[in-house]
């Protein structure tokens, strides 16, 4: 087993941060974190050895990496401000969040005057993915700080990935979520058609299952449309609707069209503007707001 060199720093113990904060625990790293609202991530993680701050900028002195598992670009601008006083020379902030990449650039060009370092982490899997340590992740860092990385990241991901320098994580990333989202809009649509054709949603999944267009996605997607398990795939619709908000500016930037992007952006923010703005809103639940656009219920 490898020596522990690093000290962690983390904020956002949600869904996902919790898991991760857990396995760097286990594994032997001393681990300083900051919750603002949620107080039962925190209350564990401190029970399993954890010291924890009241603020922000009181965790920077005492990490040599800090995690961010933030909602948005302007989450971590925020932390980044209150953290940035503190910071010491060659300390790296790790941005595991869904962000928006030219924000990403930005914050690690103007930490790096002060000998910060940046690396975009991305994640890939679930929350019960995030718990057992089986987590994906696609770093945008340089290849020396990769390497300072990785038996960090090891800790919690199974499969780990340097796409490239500080931003091709997050870029990637958002082309992953496109990936997702779009299934999540396509089968939300199917099931939709599905029921006000007279089929039933177990006759869609009896032909669906098994068949070359099953994947992981659709099994934990169909886990609400068919045993109404409301858990069974925890991604919120307004991150949904975030993210691919994202993915259509990288896309507008980069002169690309986004004829599918689009409508895919289109069909989270129709979700989200019918009610399903809240915490327990998410991706599987797509299919009841496809069904009352044309009147009707899943």
């Amino acid at each position: 087993m490898q020596a522990v060199t690093e000290s962690i720093g983390f904020v956002g113990l949600g869904l996902m941060g919790h898991g991760i904060a857990k396995n760097l625990l286990e594994r032997g790293y001393p681990l300083t974190v900051y919750g603002r609202r949620n107080r039962q991530p925190v209350d564990d993680l401190v029970g399993r050895g954890a010291k924890e701050v009241k603020t922000v900028a009181e965790l920077a002195p005492n990490a040599t990496i800090v995690f961010l598992c933030l909602t948005d670009s302007a989450a971590v601008q925020s932390v980044v401000d209150e953290l940035k006083g503190g910071l010491r020379k060659d300390t790296i902030i790790v941005d595991c969040s869904t962000s928006d990449p030219t924000v990403t650039v930005r914050l690690a060009e103007e930490l790096a005057k002060s000998g910060v370092q940046y690396c975009d982490a991305p994640l890939g899997g679930t929350p019960a993915q995030a718990e057992t340590g089986e987590l994906s992740v696609m770093a945008g860092a340089t290849e020396e700080i990769f390497a300072r990385l990785h038996p960090v990241f090891a800790t919690w991901a199974k499969k780990i990935v340097r796409v490239g320098n500080v931003g091709d994580g997050h870029r990637m990333k958002l082309i992953n979520n496109f990936l997702s989202l779009g299934y999540g809009a396509l089968y939300a649509e199917a099931l939709a058609i599905t029921r006000k054709a007279g089929l039933t949603v177990e006759q869609f999944d009896s032909v669906i299952r098994g068949s070359r267009m099953d994947c992981g996605f659709y099994q934990t997607f169909m886990g609400y449309a068919l045993e109404g398990n409301r858990d069974s795939h925890k991604f919120t619709l307004s991150n949904a609707y975030k993210d691919t908000r994202y993915l259509e500016s990288m896309a507008n930037a980069a002169g690309s069209p986004t004829f599918l992007a689009s409508a895919v952006k289109n069909y989270y923010g129709m979700a989200v503007a019918m009610g399903g703005s809240g915490p327990e809103d998410y991706v599987p639940h797509l299919p009841d707001y496809a069904m009352r656009v044309g009147g009707g219920s899943v």
